[in-house]
Parts: structure tokens; C-alpha cells; sequence
């Protein structure tokens, strides 16, 4: 049952003449496979390979009832939900549905910033379909989901992006609910500033520890005692502690990095790496090549080397050279020399490795190697 609702409480604002949605599908990947499986509808569904390796994907909402979330160790969610049903994920699939949901939001804006393959910020300030209000197209593109997809969608609607994103969590699943500029502020004020973006748990104890625990406490301390404290971020909390963010839709948002990364069958020292350092490489460089087919101007100057340790410790080691690497070889050995950056004793083992090229910016020489562009790489 789809369930719709406004922020009660009001307090004086003037009103922003931005209007953002933030459409979230609801747990995408095990919804896919619950529509496409009769069989599998209402019981807990784990998108994910079985195995000490793998790392879950998705939960079905039956899942999450027991604890299971993406990001979890799949032996863990097999223990805390011994009755799971495991799917291996097919991104094939969920790539075709995340078009077609594509394709209804254009329908109503071309202001389309995508996050992932099942959520997206819309500005719908001024739309195509003449709907008379943001509250209507957010109705209007659920239902098109429900219809189009036979899926559901969870929508906020707000005057920005962050409180739109806060609305559209607040109603799952199949919800939608509003944040009107007159309430912003009231709705704000009890909630635990780990719901601001950027506070996580590091943040949230510095906070603790000046008696901030709520959006209100947060607020009372006044935009100089935080800036003094935090400097500019400072000053940024107080804002947001404010409902204020100036952030718009970006359509087009360039690309920061291009990467790939695995998890090994077993654990391996870091000196037995290096083949899949150089495979990754491979990949990295394929994606490197669409790219740079998209926007030619833009190189990356930057190679990452991803580690993590057997205890889920995360590393990166990075390398910014005058010029790019000019091909899939030069990466690998740049990526393969960062090793010797990783100052850790030699009996460590390493359960997941990566190799990414970040830095993209305009090549100032204007040209891009032509090797680049020789071979089509085959689509995913």
C-alpha cells in the first residue's frame, strides 16, 4: 500500500525557489528478482554469491528483518538468517530496469543526477509535463514504475538535495514524503546529526563530546563556536543544521575516477598479487578507454592501488605523475610499484585488491594518446 505524507510543524521561512526529488527504488536488486521469480516473493532474499569471498549486494525487506544489509559478509547474513534465500546478482538485468526508470524520469526533466543504478536527485523545478507540483511528479513517476516496471519506488521531495534524500527514506518502502520550506527547520530539530551527509561516526564523537547528539543542539551552538571549532566544515554543519544547501542537480557530473577491484578466493601475501594487480589493470584501462571516448579532453593523472586486509582493513596508495600513463602496461607498473608503499609487516595477508586512475582533468597539451582510441572495447 502506497503511503504518502507532509512534515507537520511549521516554522517561518521564506520559501526557496528550488524543488528536488530524490527517487529511491526499493531494495532494487532482490525486488528484480522477486518479480522475475514468483517463487521467491515473500521470503528473505540475499543477492549474493554463497561463499567466505562475497559481500551482499542486496536484502529483500523479509531479509532486512533479520539484520541483513548490503556491504555485510555473506557468511554473516547466512547466520543471522539461516533460512535466506541466496541469489547471485545479474547487474545485466538491473541495468536494464535502472533504463527504463531512466527513461521515466526524462519524461519529466532533463535534470537527472543519477547516484547508483536505483536512485536519483531530479530537479523538477520547471518540468516538461506541466504537473502542478513537485509533490504531483513525484506521484506521477511512481506510479509510471509501478505500471512500467511492476516495481516500487520511495520518493522525498524537498527544496534540496540533502533533505530531499532524508525524505525519501522516510516513507519506505513505497512511500513518498514531503519536506515543505515552512518546516524545514522543525523537521530538522530532533533528528541525530548522523543523518546530516558527511557526519559519520568519527564526526558524531567530536560532536558528542560538545553535548551535540541532535540537529538542535547542533544549531543552538551558532555557526561561529563551529567554525572556530571546525573551520570551514564548521560553518557548512551550520548550514545544513539550517535545512541550507545550494548544491544543485548535476546532470552531467565528470567522472572522478574509473577502477576495478576483486576479492581473492583465499587470502594471499602482497608480494602474490601482482598478476591480479596487473589483470585489474586490464579492466581499469578498458573503462579508461570508454572514458576518454566520451570526453576526450580529460586524462587521469592519478593511479590508485585498493587494498584490504584480511581483518577488512582498507589501504590506497597513489601515484600522480607529470604525464598519464600511456598504456595498460605502464598502469600495471605503476600500480605494482605502489606496493612498496605499503608499510605493513610481510606476513600480512590481503583478502581484496584494486587498481584505479583518478585526477581526470583537461590534457593541457590538448591531445591524448591515439593507441587509446585503436581498439572498441566490448561493452558491458
Amino acid at each position: 500500500m502506497a503511503r504518502s505524507s507532509a512534515c507537520p510543524g511549521a516554522v517561518s521561512e521564506s520559501a526557496p525557489s528550488r524543488k528536488v526529488l530524490h527517487v529511491d527504488m526499493d531494495a532494487f536488486y532482490a525486488s528484480v528478482e522477486q518479480r522475475d521469480a514468483p517463487e521467491l516473493r515473500g521470503q528473505p532474499v540475499v543477492v549474493a554469491w554463497r561463499g567466505a569471498r562475497s559481500v551482499v549486494c542486496a536484502a529483500s525487506y523479509e531479509a532486512r528483518k533479520f539484520g541483513v544489509r548490503s556491504a555485510m559478509p555473506a557468511v554473516r547474513a547466512e547466520r543471522l538468517c539461516p533460512q535466506a534465500v541466496f541469489v547471485p546478482p545479474d547487474f545485466v538485468r538491473y541495468k536494464a530496469v535502472s533504463r527504463q526508470v531512466r527513461e521515466i524520469f526524462a519524461r519529466h526533466t532533463d535534470l537527472i543526477e543519477p547516484l547508483s543504478l536505483d536512485e536519483a536527485y531530479l530537479d523538477v523545478t520547471t518540468t516538461k509535463t506541466g504537473l502542478p507540483s513537485a509533490t504531483a511528479t513525484a506521484e506521477a513517476i511512481r506510479a509510471a514504475i509501478r505500471e512500467e516496471t511492476r516495481l516500487t519506488a520511495s520518493a522525498g521531495v524537498a527544496s534540496n538535495k540533502f533533505l530531499a534524500k532524508i525524505a525519501s527514506d522516510w516513507r519506505k518502502p513505497d512511500g513518498l514524503f514531503v519536506i515543505r520550506p515552512h518546516q524545514v527547520e522543525a523537521f530538522l530539530a530532533p533528528l541525530p546529526v548522523g543523518r546530516l551527509p558527511g557526519v559519520g561516526k568519527v564526526m558524531e564523537a567530536k560532536l558528542a563530546e560538545l553535548g551535540v547528539s541532535v540537529v538542535a543542539d547542533l544549531r543552538a551552538l551558532g555557526a561561529l563556536a563551529l567554525e572556530q571549532r571546525f573551520g570551514r566544515w564548521g560553518r557548512r554543519l551550520h548550514e545544513l543544521s539550517l535545512g541550507i544547501d545550494h548544491n544543485a542537480v548535476e546532470p552531467e557530473r565528470p567522472t572522478l575516477q574509473v577502477s576495478s577491484e576483486d576479492t581473492f578466493e583465499r587470502d594471499l601475501p602482497l608480494e602474490q598479487v601482482e598478476a591480479d594487480i596487473r589483470r585489474l589493470a586490464g579492466k581499469t584501462w578498458a573503462g579508461y578507454q570508454r572514458e576518454l571516448q566520451r570526453s576526450p579532453g580529460r586524462v587521469a593523472r592519478t593511479v590508485v592501488l585498493k587494498l584490504k586486509t584480511a581483518d577488512f582493513r582498507i589501504l590506497t596508495r597513489s601515484l600522480t605523475a607529470a604525464h598519464p600513463p600511456a598504456d595498460e602496461t605502464e598502469l600495471a607498473d605503476i600500480a605494482c610499484a605502489l606496493r612498496a608503499r605499503v608499510e605493513l609487516p610481510a606476513q600480512t595477508l590481503f583478502r581484496l585488491v584494486g587498481v584505479g586512475l583518478s585526477g581526470f582533468a583537461e590534457d593541457e597539451d590538448g591531445a591524448v594518446q591515439s593507441d587509446l582510441f585503436e581498439h572498441e572495447p566490448r561493452s558491458d
